[in-house]
């Protein structure tokens, strides 16, 4: 039997030895032997409730069983629920295998009879007032304990207990930045699969544009040349070719439009703000629109620095605000502003027009689209209110990296 002085020193060795562990199964593991001074036993574990309540986790000394083995398992087929659910405030058995208390419909007591544990104490594990768990001792003989060793068991759990709490912390902490972080790499991982198959479509809608150009394209201004040679040289009524001439023509200057849009080699041979300015111009003058437009370049051709496929989902994204400026805006002012701040490349495109309806900005093919192409490059998109509260601004903003500032 220990005396006062020995067991405070078996306290402070146990305060001691927690300091510095890192995790559960290595604090039980070290302090196990001073506590078998305190409390002698067969078995010794630490049940810690998980932060939802529902489930819980044990750690064990010596001998190992499914309580540790297993996953979280739920605290309502606990042998000790009653301790856990904080209906009693403590557990004292001579005879655990045979006490009705520990077997019940669901009770997960099989390792109570497996390893013969029949003298069971267990008492909880609180901080400020809330049970996270239990420190358990048990012995193989019938009725070794006693409420002596109850008392000294509820000193070693107000040891254990402040200790254990943190590690509870600790761990759900890391588990969560696990999770977060496997989220963010399959977020990560499913964003630069996408944008490789923006890639590799963008690379086969060029190549679809180089065949259209070098052979649809071709033939059908063959077939234009042969239909004016034939119309001079045949009896032929002009009134009878000149439609089917017209609608030909019609077809090729369609046909260069798709061209132009599906290979934008303005914007690789002469720049972005070259290339924004050439489809500013001509989608104006082929819809007609008489509104005036602008294009205000304060990048320093920040943007001719970009990765190619970046700098095409840019030019992409500023296409379709344009050719949604000229068809619904009903504006007489558009302008596109290019900006470079020491943290981001922006394009805005301003108009003074009618504004967007607020469902408009929720969702719709054009703005679905913009917003997708800026998510894939990890940009940031913006659509709403003009300056002044008048027509629509669109926004994209791209994050640079220090290499592309100094570019």
């Amino acid at each position: 039997m220990l005396h006062s002085g020995a067991l405070l020193e078996q306290y402070l060795a146990i305060s001691r030895l927690l300091a510095g562990q890192l995790d559960f199964r290595s604090a039980i593991q070290v302090v196990a032997q001073e506590i078998a001074h305190i409390i002698p036993h067969d078995h010794m574990d630490v049940c810690i409730k998980m932060l939802d309540g529902n489930f819980h986790t044990a750690h064990e000394s010596g001998m190992e069983t499914d309580w540790s083995l297993l996953p979280p398992l739920p605290v309502s087929g606990s042998p000790i629920r009653s301790l856990l659910f904080g209906e009693v405030d403590m557990l004292l058995t001579d005879d655990a295998c045979n006490d009705p208390r520990f077997h019940f419909e669901g009770a997960h007591s099989y390792p109570i009879v497996q390893l013969g544990l029949r003298g069971r104490l267990h008492v909880p594990l609180k901080v400020q007032g809330d049970v996270i768990g239990a420190f358990s001792c048990s012995s193989r003989t019938v009725g070794f304990y006693g409420s002596d060793d109850v008392e000294r068991a509820r000193a070693i759990a107000d040891l254990l207990a402040p200790y254990f709490f943190a590690l509870r912390a600790a761990e759900q902490s890391k588990r969560s930045a696990i999770i977060e972080a496997e989220a963010r790499a399959r977020e990560e991982g499913l964003r630069l699969g996408a944008l490789r198959l923006t890639e590799a479509l963008e690379s086969e809608r060029q190549r679809i544009g180089m065949d259209l150009h070098d052979q649809t394209l071709a033939d059908l201004t063959r077939l234009a040349r042969r239909m004016e040679k034939l119309s001079r040289s045949s009896d032929m009524a002009e009134e009878e070719l000149e439609p089917l001439l017209r609608g030909l023509q019609h077809c090729m200057q369609d046909l260069r439009q798709i061209i132009e849009t599906a290979q934008p080699t303005v914007l690789q041979l002469f720049g972005f703000a070259q290339a924004v300015e050439t489809h500013l111009d001509r989608s104006l003058r082929d819809s007609g629109a008489t509104l005036v437009w602008e294009l205000v370049d304060e990048a320093a051709g920040a943007f001719d620095h970009l990765e190619q496929s970046v700098a095409i989902a840019l030019f992409r994204i500023t296409q379709e605000a344009i050719n949604n400026a000229i068809r619904h805006a009903q504006a007489d002012h558009l302008k596109v502003l290019l900006k470079r701040t020491s943290r981001a490349l922006t394009v805005e495109v301003q108009d003074d027009g009618v504004g967007i309806a607020p469902s408009a900005k929720r969702s719709g093919g054009g703005i679905d689209n913009m917003r997708t192409r800026a998510r894939l490059i990890s940009a940031r998109f913006d659509v709403g209110r003009g300056t002044s509260g008048v027509g629509t601004t669109v926004s994209v903003s791209l994050p640079t990296t220090r290499k592309e500032n100094h570019s």
